[in-house]
């Protein structure tokens, strides 16, 4: 989006800087910039000199090897996304938006089971209806940080506990947590009664925050039974391997049963009442009249879908 007039104090503020600072703040490199917006490094550097007299502040300050925003930026980043957003919007004739013509960089936050199961479908899915798009998954933060309100991510895709009013949340079903042990382990052998299951090897939990309690052990407990939490761990995949290399009892949703037995483990069901997990997606309203997150929402939410049929039904 290019904008020719300026608008603003006694010097005028060229609205195009606002289309520089919204890639700058995303690409957080002069050179990434450069290349979207297809200019040279110097001229890049130029702008961004310009970007940072505007607002009166460095916007992005060398970090070792990176840069990254300054506090200031990250609070405007969202506001800017949002003007740039419907800015583009506004010159685009209703209905006239064609997505295999996006060229955007879209952010979805999950944990890295969902990354892991959604990312390749999606990316198929974008190279054949919008090869302008760009994918970036981040991880779950072990600290409450509102991604979708700052704009930091787009969707966030999962077991959405964000409660900020102005976020939207659409449920798109309801998942389970799985069993999930080595090839071979002695709770194979016979039936995995609740017993057996907390008391038959050491467990492992995942957690963002490093929790060693859950759902698990308020279950276990309605029955007079407690297991024994060896280690808890941030990630779905760092405790399959974990998992694969001991006696541990891991725990995974149904969504990552298949990255389970790739990796050659066995996947159970868990004897015990536990509350479904709600698998939900999140955005920011600014995000409503935008046909190309419109696509993602749909992309997504109809992978998601597939993928929850596709989940062996006896486990």
């Amino acid at each position: 989006m290019r904008v020719t007039q300026s608008v603003g104090g006694p010097a005028g503020i060229d609205l195009n800087l606002l289309v520089a600072l919204d890639v700058l703040l995303e690409e957080q490199s002069v050179r990434g910039a450069a290349r979207r917006l297809h200019l040279s490094e110097p001229a890049m550097s130029r702008t961004l000199g310009r970007v940072r007299r505007a607002l009166g502040d460095p916007v992005l300050v060398r970090a070792g090897r990176r840069m990254v925003p300054t506090p200031r930026a990250l609070a405007v980043r969202a506001e800017v996304s949002a003007v740039v957003e419907r800015a583009r919007a506004l010159f685009v004739p209703a209905g006239d938006t064609d997505v295999a013509t996006v060229e955007r960089t879209f952010t979805l936050l999950g944990h890295d089971g969902i990354a892991a199961a959604l990312g390749p479908p999606l990316l198929a899915r974008a190279a054949t209806e919008a090869p302008g798009v760009r994918l970036r998954f981040l991880g779950e933060s072990h600290i409450d940080v509102p991604f979708l309100r700052e704009g930091t991510a787009d969707l966030e895709v999962g077991v959405v506990d964000t409660v900020a009013p102005e976020v939207h949340s659409e449920l798109l079903h309801e998942d389970r947590m799985l069993a999930v042990v080595r090839r071979g382990h002695p709770l194979l052998d016979g039936e995995l009664t609740p017993a057996r299951f907390a008391t038959g090897a050491g467990h492992l939990t995942v957690s963002r925050r490093g929790r060693l309690h859950g759902p698990i052990d308020t279950a276990l407990a309605d029955l007079g039974l407690r297991r024994r939490v060896a280690v808890s761990v941030a990630s779905f995949s760092a405790s399959l391997f974990v998992v694969r290399d001991t006696d541990l009892v891991g725990l995974i949703n149904s969504w990552g049963a298949p990255l389970a037995e790739s990796m050659g483990l066995v996947v159970r069901a868990v004897p015990l009442a536990l509350p479904p997990l709600p698998m939900s997606l999140a955005w920011h309203p600014r995000h409503d009249a935008d046909p190309a997150h419109a696509w993602l929402r749909g992309a997504v939410r109809e992978l998601m879908a597939a993928r929850a049929e596709a989940v062996t039904p006896g486990l």
